[in-house]
């Protein structure tokens, strides 16, 4: 908790506030009377901050946003930058970084395959003094990579990292329509204004939409071709 406070300039107090209104998730309790706080803490207290001093948002506002009321925000889409880093805190993502190296025990191929997927966009290599880094999430893409290897996705098939050029582009440009449509309906009606919720609901269950949608078209095309 001290650590949180240095590094949010928020006394434990407001922050207990915060816990005790849902605003951020729930620490990690490993035994009784210890409580580890991470980076989505840090963001989450933030967040909140910054939408009370900027937006005048009182706690029990910023909670029915959260909560799905759709009447709780302004209807302005000012608050999006605050309303992404709690989505991002609420869903566990973070901005931490890990040295590439740091990969190779479980992947020999991490260096590898990380220049390939960053030569496609799927990843992106952060310089710095002591070696390549990556984010959380594109070492989750390079280990989601290794996986496709051991299944037998290899290179002696033919098969490279370069292979999700395909999926990087077809995913961007799903991201960035869903945003404008999102964006569209939702900015200016202040009864249907955005909240943490619905985006997060949209992220998770629209994900698994597209998946499924993906799978039928596969399996029906799987078919014509064992019929033809």
């Amino acid at each position: 908790m001290r650590d949180l406070e240095l590094r949010t300039g928020v006394s434990r107090e407001v922050i207990r506030v915060y816990l005790r209104h849902g605003l951020m998730p729930e620490p990690q309790r490993p035994k009784a009377n210890v409580a580890d706080y991470g980076e989505e803490h840090v963001r989450s207290v933030l967040a909140i901050r910054q939408l009370q001093k900027e937006k005048r948002l009182p706690l029990e506002r910023i909670r029915r946003a959260l909560d799905g009321d759709t009447d709780a925000l302004p209807a302005d889409a000012s608050a999006f930058p605050h309303l992404d880093s709690l989505i991002a805190a609420r869903a566990g993502v973070n901005d931490d970084q890990l040295p590439l190296a740091s990969l190779a025990a479980r992947n020999p191929h991490a260096e590898a395959d990380a220049r390939a997927l960053a030569s496609v966009g799927a990843i992106k290599l952060i310089e710095h003094p002591s070696g390549l880094q990556v984010s959380r999430i594109d070492a989750q893409l390079i280990g989601l990579w290794a996986e496709m290897r051991a299944a037998g996705f290899t290179e002696e098939l033919g098969f490279t990292p370069d292979i999700c050029r395909l999926h990087v582009e077809a995913a961007e440009t799903l991201a960035h329509q869903e945003l404008a449509i999102f964006l569209d309906r939702m900015v200016g009606r202040r009864q249907e204004d955005p909240t943490a919720d619905m985006a997060q609901a949209a992220l998770t269950h629209l994900l698994s939409f597209f998946g499924l949608v993906r799978l039928k078209t596969v399996l029906a095309d799987l078919r014509k071709r064992s019929a033809s």
